[in-house]
């Protein structure tokens, strides 16, 4: 069943991806019609994340955010589907970074890094860097997908450009072997995501609001002495992106216990708080809050 889906669906995604970028964007402004207007895709999701967040803002200015942020998911949605056949001039020319000369600085230190990625703006195209003549090799964190053939497709995808990905579950152990065997690479990490309960071992304020978060990237830095960056990515045009691996330090195991994950908090929060409606409000990032904290849990107010 799971391979009769995905031939059925991947024939149209193809021909999405391979369409001109004009035309493109009307299917993404047909699909946002559909998602807000008809369907209302986790409306009320979005609405609860901005109202809590947000509590200042009046609700004409909320809705206004909630209807720019469904119109970027869209875009963002599909420029994952773009990524099955957009040429590498296409996605160097779309997905810029500003500070490849500082990059090249840490190559010759010879430390791999770990770059610390939030729901905003896209992340999708950062294997884009991967095409700039790069020493690191690209590695992605991700949560694998229950259907095989869209698995096996997005690590085809991610892949394209010579990157690679890693599942969640694995990323642990093929981080450490990369580093014993001296591999010098660039690992992405989506760092905002919410533990589960069990797990949520470290609470601090994101938003405003006391939430747990987790602190894998963190951990790891410390623990292999890996660089560590803040990707800061802004949308600066329908389809174009400036991205910025913001330095949160080169010294990992010296710097605070805390410190590194609590500026990535603070480098997001910026950016959110600057241009909300390209944050990812259909995530439940503040369902724990009213929860019990654990006994044992690292409360930082």
């Amino acid at each position: 069943m799971q391979g009769l889906v995905f031939w059925l669906v991947y024939p149209l995604l193809w021909l999405i991806s391979i369409l001109p970028f004009r035309l493109f964007y009307l299917v993404s402004d047909m699909v946002f019609v559909l998602v807000y207007h008809i369907v209302g895709y986790r409306k009320k999701t979005v609405w609860n994340n901005l109202k809590l967040v947000f509590p200042k803002k009046s609700d004409s200015e909320l809705k206004k955010i909630r209807k720019r942020f469904y119109s970027h998911m869209c875009d963002m949605f599909l420029e994952m589907i773009k990524s099955i056949s957009i040429s590498e001039k296409q996605i160097k020319k779309r997905y810029e970074f500003t500070n490849l000369d500082y990059l090249r600085t840490l190559e010759a230190k010879n430390k791999s890094l770990v770059v610390m990625c939030g729901h905003y703006a896209s992340y999708e195209w950062m294997n884009a860097l991967q095409l700039h003549g790069l020493k690191f090799h690209s590695f992605g964190i991700y949560k694998r997908i229950r259907n095989k053939h869209f698995d096996d497709l997005v690590r085809k995808i991610r892949g394209r450009f010579g990157g690679t990905l890693i599942s969640s579950y694995k990323a642990t152990a093929t981080i450490i072997q990369n580093e014993r065997e001296g591999k010098l690479a660039n690992y992405a990490m989506i760092a905002d995501q919410s533990p589960k309960m069990r797990r949520a071992f470290y609470w601090l304020h994101f938003m405003g609001i006391r939430v747990p978060v987790f602190e894998g990237s963190e951990k790891l830095a410390r623990k292999l002495d890996l660089s560590v960056l803040y990707l800061h990515v802004e949308k600066v045009g329908r389809g174009k992106y400036s991205a910025t691996l913001v330095p949160i330090t080169e010294d990992a195991p010296n710097e605070p216990e805390h410190y590194i994950t609590e500026k990535f908090i603070e480098l997001l929060e910026k950016q959110i708080r600057k241009e909300p409606a390209y944050y990812l409000w259909t995530h439940k990032r503040w369902k724990h809050r009213n929860e019990p904290i654990p006994e044992n849990a690292t409360i930082i107010n």
